[in-house]
């Protein structure tokens, strides 16, 4: 009987990582709403003030006095925060204002710069020259701003005018304290100011999301949300091969609640990608929708459990429970779809010859190694396919990828990256078991995109080429 067997279905791997500077960066989760409940209605921006802190390394003696460049440029800037010597009571704080400390005596115990370890994954525009000259830095201009939350767009913009002014002034390089950013001025420029639009920050530029391995599945949380008042973004339990277009989801749902959007009913939020304001976020995304798009996503939304390493602020977790599915994986297939579109999964029918049976036995030889690989533990965005039988109506086998969750002895648990044509009561996304013994092929692919396996694939390439 003919085989139906899928081709694989990749999404690029953005470079998330869990940094050691990270999590211990916080200790103890912040106040707010109980986890799982419900977001209310009504706007997500913060009532109180929004603070948030930046600061100004010097790895050389800085080219102009810090202060007193500050105070030159809070003056040369119109609508600039007011320089203060004390932080007043929240309650009675009607007007943006930054509080300015140089500290030249406690910057290696008080204010250590990140590792040059960590400046490869969290640095903008350094060269290794200025990485390493930053861990010997003994000067830094610490900058807390604040001010009322209905000026969170101006007032943010003010900020980092000023701030990048001062670095600009005494050579230095910035630091954003709630994404743990490092930049030189020239790419907190970049960033930070040229990716504004008509008043409206890309909040992409602003944020940073981190993802990480959690139970199994992978867990991404953004960085810098607080700076405009509003809530940081949660997502649990997917896949390292959706972390992509997950990654996509939280960024303009993200951007949404920037431009103003409001929580219609209590949990539910829907999202429309043509709604978006800003251009450079919204062209982008419907440039790349496929043509199945809708493009809208009706999200559930609950306050987010914190876990060590998060940011101190409140916490919206995206669910998936309004669209159906045998379980939330699934749920999130049908969501990612929904509002990105999915590419038409190739299915090819054809009987395993000699040259395919051998190529599906040398894979298997490397299974019992790749399991051993797996449970120690793969890099961050690194993640493991493997092509399993699953039984037809007519009795026969339709050979699917699953992305491996969990591997212990021959049980291989895992989220199905396909489609099924003959197979009743399955759907993509969704947990299966599958057994190592029945498996045809493998694919490992490598945080960096390389890929290893598939051999039997190629060769179905190379047959259907010559047909």
């Amino acid at each position: 009987m003919p085989k139906l067997l899928h081709a694989p279905l990749f999404s690029a791997v953005l470079a998330c990582f869990l940094s050691a500077f990270m999590a211990a960066s916080a200790v103890a989760a912040p106040p707010g709403a109980t986890p799982g409940e419900p977001v209310p209605a009504g706007s997500p921006v913060a009532a109180g003030p929004i603070h948030f802190q930046f600061a100004i390394y010097y790895p050389k003696r800085p080219a102009a006095e810090p202060l007193t460049s500050l105070r030159n440029r809070l003056a040369q800037i119109s609508g600039s925060p007011k320089l203060v010597t004390a932080a007043p009571p929240p309650a009675s704080l009607t007007q943006a204002i930054v509080l300015a400390r140089w500290n030249t005596t406690t910057v290696q115990k008080d204010y250590r710069p990140p590792s040059t370890d960590l400046l490869q994954r969290f640095g903008r525009g350094l060269s290794r020259e200025q990485a390493e000259a930053l861990q010997r830095t003994e000067q830094a201009l610490i900058l807390d701003f604040a001010h009322p939350a209905p000026q969170a767009r101006t007032a943010l913009f003010k900020a980092i005018d000023v701030a990048l002014q001062v670095a600009r002034d005494g050579n230095g390089l910035l630091w954003d304290e709630e994404t743990r950013e490092v930049f030189t001025p020239d790419e907190w420029r970049k960033r930070r100011i040229d990716s504004w639009e008509n008043g409206v920050p890309d909040v992409a530029m602003h944020t940073v999301i981190h993802a990480y391995r959690s139970d199994n599945l992978v867990r991404a949380i953004t960085l810098g949300m607080s700076k405009l008042g509003l809530p940081d973004v949660v997502v649990s339990d997917f896949s390292w091969s959706s972390n992509r277009p997950m990654g996509n989801l939280v960024n303009v749902f993200a951007q949404a609640m920037v431009e103003g959007a409001t929580i219609a009913r209590a949990g539910q939020f829907d999202l429309d990608l043509r709604g978006l304001k800003h251009s450079g976020a919204r062209d982008p995304q419907l440039k790349s929708l496929k043509p199945n798009a809708a493009p809208v996503a009706k999200l559930s939304l609950v306050n987010g459990k914190w876990e060590s390493g998060d940011p101190q602020n409140r916490l919206f977790e995206i669910r998936f429970d309004r669209y159906k599915g045998p379980d939330r994986y699934a749920q999130q297939t049908a969501l990612l779809t929904a509002i990105f579109g999915a590419n038409e999964d190739a299915v090819t029918r054809l009987k395993h010859n000699d040259e395919l049976l051998a190529a599906s036995k040398a894979a298997g030889a490397q299974l019992a190694k790749l399991r051993d690989t797996f449970n120690k533990g793969l890099q961050p965005g690194e993640y493991i396919l493997v092509k399993a039988p699953f039984t037809t109506r007519e009795g026969g086998n339709e050979w699917m990828w699953v992305e491996i969750a969990r591997w212990n002895g021959d049980t291989i648990e895992g989220l199905l990256k396909n489609e099924p044509v003959d197979v009743t009561g399955l759907h993509a996304g969704q947990m299966v078991k599958v057994s190592q013994a029945k498996l045809f092929d493998y694919i490992r692919r490598y945080p960096d995109g390389r890929e290893e396996g598939n051999e039997t694939g190629k060769i179905i390439g190379r047959q259907q080429g010559k047909k």
